[in-house]
Order: C-alpha cells, then sequence, then structure tokens
C-alpha cells in the first residue's frame, strides 16, 4: 500500500493520473449518447441475438460496447488505427514519406497529420456503411431506425465521424499528458467496462457452458493465460557485452561485464490490435452491405471460422515482425556498441555484432509471434465449444494485460526517478512492461 500511496506523492504523476481517469471517463459518457433516430433498445437485440463469438461481438468489444448504443462513438478508435498500419507500410514502400519519416520531429508531425486525414476518409466510408446496416435491419422487421433515408445516412456519417475524431484527439491527449498509450488505453477501458455483464451473463445467462465444471475450466484456463501473458510479456534473451579498458585524463578504467536485453516480444500487443483492425474494416463493410457475395465473403471473416483464424495468424505473425523492425535497427545498436567500446564475445565489432543481433532478435521475434498467435486463437475455441464471451478470450485478456503492464511500468518509472520505490518494492524486481504503440 506504501508504493500506491507514494503515486499522490508527487505532483505531476498525480495530475498525469487523474486527466487519464478523467479522459476514459467523458469516453465511457460518450458511448452512451445514441445516434439521433435510432432505437437502443431494438439495437441492443441484435447485436445479443449475433452472440459474442460474432462479428458484431468482436465489434461491440473493440467498440467499448458503442455499437449496441449505436453511440456517436461506434466506430470506436479503429479507424485510427487502421489508419496507423496503412501509413506505417506506405512510409515503408514510398521514399517521400520515408524521407519524412527520417527528418526527425517535424517529419513525423507531417505523418502524423497525414494519418489524421486518412482517419476521417475511413471513418466516413465506415459510419456510411453502418448506417445502411441498420436501415436494412429497419427493413427486416426491427423497427432500429425511425426515419430512413438520405437524411440519416448523413447524419450518421457526421456524427460517427465526429465522434471518431473526437476518440482520435482523446488518445493523443492521453499519450502527451497522461500516463500510458492513449489508444491502447481507450481500448482497454471497453474491454474492462464490459467484463462485469460478460460474467453475468456467462454465469447466469441460463446456457449450459455456465455451469459446474465449464466453470472451473474456464476459469483455470483465464488464469493461465493471464500468468502466460505476464511471463511472456516480460521475458527476454540477455546477449553479453564486455567493454574494453579505456583511459579517461590519467585514470585506466577496466573493462566491465554487461548485457543487452532483447524482448521476445517486442511489439507488445500491437500485432492482434493490427490483425484485428485489418480484419474489422472490410468485415464491417461486407457484413453491413447488401450484396449477396459481399454477405458471402463476410461468413469468412467470422472470428469462430478456421479461415478467418488463419488469416489472422498469418497477419499477428506479419505485424509481429514488421512493428520490430520498425522499433529495433540492428545495425545502429551494434555501431552504438562500437563507439562505446563495446563488443560482444567472439563477434568481431560492427557489421558481424549487426548480424549477430538480427538473426538472435529474428529467432525471439518468431517465438514471440507464435506466442501471441496461440494466446490469441484460445477465444475461437472457448467460443466454439463453450460458448465463452469474447471478453474472456486471448485477444481481451492479453490486451488488458499488455496495457496494464505498460501503464504500471510508467508509473514505476515516475516513482523511481524520484526516489521513491516501486510496486516491487526496493528488493523486488522491476516490472518491464512492452514498448509503448504510439501510432504515426
Amino acid at each position: 500500500m506504501a508504493s500506491f500511496s507514494n503515486i499522490f506523492k508527487i505532483p505531476e504523476l498525480r495530475r498525469r493520473i487523474l486527466f487519464t481517469l478523467f479522459i476514459l471517463a467523458v469516453y465511457r459518457v460518450g458511448v452512451f449518447i445514441t445516434i439521433p433516430g435510432v432505437n437502443r433498445v431494438e439495437m441492443g437485440h441484435v447485436v445479443s441475438k449475433g452472440g459474442s463469438g460474432s462479428f458484431l461481438g468482436m465489434f461491440n468489444m473493440f467498440s467499448g460496447g458503442a455499437l449496441e448504443q449505436f453511440s456517436i462513438f461506434t466506430l470506436g478508435i479503429m479507424p485510427y488505427v487502421t489508419s496507423s498500419i496503412v501509413m506505417q507500410l506506405l512510409t515503408v514502400v514510398v521514399p517521400k514519406l520515408d524521407q519524412l519519416n527520417k527528418e526527425g520531429e517535424q517529419g513525423k508531425r507531417k505523418i502524423n497529420q497525414y494519418t489524421r486525414y486518412l482517419t476521417v476518409i475511413v471513418a466516413i466510408v465506415q459510419s456510411w456503411f453502418a448506417a445502411s446496416y441498420v436501415e436494412s435491419l429497419s427493413r427486416g422487421g426491427a423497427e432500429v431506425v425511425a426515419d430512413p433515408g438520405l437524411g440519416f445516412h448523413l447524419l450518421t456519417v457526421v456524427t460517427m465521424t465526429t465522434g471518431t475524431v473526437v476518440i482520435m484527439w482523446f488518445g493523443e491527449l492521453i499519450t502527451e499528458n497522461g500516463i500510458g498509450n492513449g489508444s491502447s488505453l481507450i481500448i482497454f477501458a471497453g474491454i474492462v467496462a464490459a467484463m462485469p455483464d460478460a460474467i453475468t451473463q456467462f454465469l447466469f445467462g441460463g446456457s449450459a457452458s455456465g455451469s459446474g465444471l465449464s466453470v472451473v475450466i474456464i476459469v483455470l484456463l483465464i488464469v493461465g493465460t493471464v500468468a502466460a501473458i505476464c511471463y511472456f510479456e516480460r521475458a527476454h534473451r540477455r546477449i553479453p557485452v564486455q567493454y574494453t579498458k579505456r583511459q579517461v585524463g590519467r585514470k585506466m578504467y577496466s573493462g566491465a561485464q554487461s548485457y543487452l536485453p532483447l524482448k521476445i516480444n517486442v511489439s507488445g500487443v500491437i500485432p492482434p490490435i493490427f490483425a484485428s483492425s485489418i480484419l474489422m474494416f472490410p468485415a464491417q463493410i461486407a457484413n453491413m452491405a447488401d450484396a449477396g457475395w459481399l454477405q458471402e465473403f463476410s461468413s469468412v471473416l467470422n472470428p469462430i471460422d478456421w479461415r478467418y483464424n488463419l488469416i489472422f495468424t498469418i497477419l499477428v505473425i506479419f505485424f509481429a515482425f514488421f512493428y520490430t523492425s520498425v522499433v529495433f535497427n540492428p545495425v545502429d545498436v551494434a555501431d552504438n556498441l562500437k563507439k562505446s567500446g563495446g563488443f560482444v564475445p567472439g563477434i568481431r565489432p560492427g557489421k558481424n555484432t549487426a548480424q549477430y543481433i538480427e538473426r538472435v532478435l529474428s529467432r525471439i521475434t518468431f517465438a514471440g509471434a507464435v506466442y501471441l498467435s496461440v494466446v490469441c486463437m484460445i477465444p475461437a475455441l472457448l467460443q466454439k465449444y463453450m460458448s465463452v464471451p469474447f471478453q474472456f478470450g486471448g485477444t481481451g485478456l492479453l490486451i488488458v494485460v499488455g496495457v496494464a503492464l505498460d501503464t504500471v511500468q510508467q508509473i514505476e518509472s515516475h516513482l523511481i526517478t524520484r526516489n521513491y520505490e516501486g510496486f516491487a518494492g526496493p528488493k523486488g524486481p522491476r516490472i518491464r512492461g512492452r514498448v509503448a504503440a504510439r501510432p504515426r
């Protein structure tokens, strides 16, 4: 308890935490502001009929329950995440964007601006299809929309796009003035807010899955999954580094021994978030369109379908390697070691060291990608055989635990830099969070 009380002794840290909680509270209030002309009760029935394992259930989870309210925040932060993915990929293949990225802070500001413009475009497209979808529900007898037509389409596009821009702004405010990564915390808040209701429905919803031995098995699987996530998020490979003797003035300092820590999962929760965002965009358009071939296509993108899980796994592995290559450059690390007089025993400094680090990093990144894929496959199995809500699947737990570890690590860093004890105490191990995911 002393470690938690120390948080409020630091004015800056206290201000950041309270600011983050305030922004998240405003976001949660906005989730319940329904777009005019929509019957939220009927919309809630439509989403609940789809089940937690359906596309609607997954979309509702990432939107923090905004879909069943059909609120101004229905699209959530996902258009911004999708745009960030596209811009990062274009930065690799488009020379002009790559040059901007290397220009420092000013170039990154321009890329961020392009990302915002693309977010607006993606939000307009998604909101138009969302309006068409709820109108189709009204034609089917659900009476979700009171007055369908062009006016409703325009109103939905304007309000949803504005809501997405506001959420994007919230995320940037938290990242700059709060604690933790804003975009990840918004997704985190939505999943956590839905967990109590998911527990109630699972235990008292009247299904066979919520009784006896099944509950015990689910609890053990959840605890085991959380333990595995904590282990792999903190695991790293140590590369030994030896420093040569050096003379400073008239004093000769002996060579020191150290190590270079390489995290097994450098990318953190970014791969599953990116993969889900990439698949949700075409799935939303296909699921909410009237064309028959698009309806057939939407069945492939069902979260419990083996084809969806195969594509999802491939994307998770791809983004694990892609994001690792973005945030970690073996050549720069090898050059820094060489300049500081350090070397890996048995490896020549410079190019050979860079190749060695890259080889080791590729192997452990593959292990981290496999770990992410296995954890994210858990929800498909639980939903298919035990009807477990999506919030208790691997993706939801991975995001919750990963973001929590990252936020706690940032809080602990503030405590340690001001000579306060961290959460682990003066002799305990330090909490190592994942790499913060800040979309460009």
